[in-house]
């Protein structure tokens, strides 16, 4: 048995685990049934959960920290926002442009708390969030409902649609 230095090791695993997880979702669509006979199903539905959580937790804490690159790179191209106002904004291009004050001012605090959350092994997910924006400078504060609704494209999950509405 071959035994890797530390940092090779760590290295390699991860390399593995990257290759397992992008396989995963091209695995169960192309033999579902051959997945679920050999008990593969249920493990590939714990990997994409797995890498559903790392996903939208990147997505939340991308647009808390201000990290408009992160925050782009975990929305798909064809992402739309609906905001509490009715105001929609199609496409990556015009979500980004929307928020783009948000990234460049650096003063909102923004917070969430988890309600709801299905995922649908390596195809969708949705993840319902109680918010709060403040800009304390200006005394705003804003509660919301807001529903984030990922699919996964094969490579990762991407953010596809939010929408939220407003708390008294």
């Amino acid at each position: 048995m071959i035994t890797l230095p530390t940092p090779l090791r760590r290295t390699a695993l991860s390399a593995l685990a990257a290759g397992l997880i992008g396989l995963a979702p091209a695995a169960a669509a192309a033999e579902p049934d051959a997945a679920q006979g050999a008990g593969l199903g249920e493990g590939l539905a714990r990997i994409c959960a797995r890498q559903f959580e790392i996903a939208q937790r990147t997505d939340m804490e991308s647009f808390r920290d201000y990290d408009a690159e992160t925050f782009r790179a975990i929305h798909d191209e064809r992402s739309v926002t609906v905001f509490d106002s009715g105001g929609v904004r199609i496409g990556l291009d015009a979500v980004m442009a929307a928020l783009a004050g948000h990234f460049a001012n650096r003063e909102a605090k923004w917070s969430w708390t988890e309600r709801y959350r299905v995922v649908d092994g390596c195809r969708s997910a949705y993840i319902l969030y109680e918010t709060v924006y403040e800009i304390p400078r200006i005394g705003y504060r804003q509660r919301a409902l807001t529903g984030v609704t990922y699919s996964h494209n094969g490579r990762g999950w991407v953010a596809i649609a939010d929408q939220g509405t407003k708390l008294p």
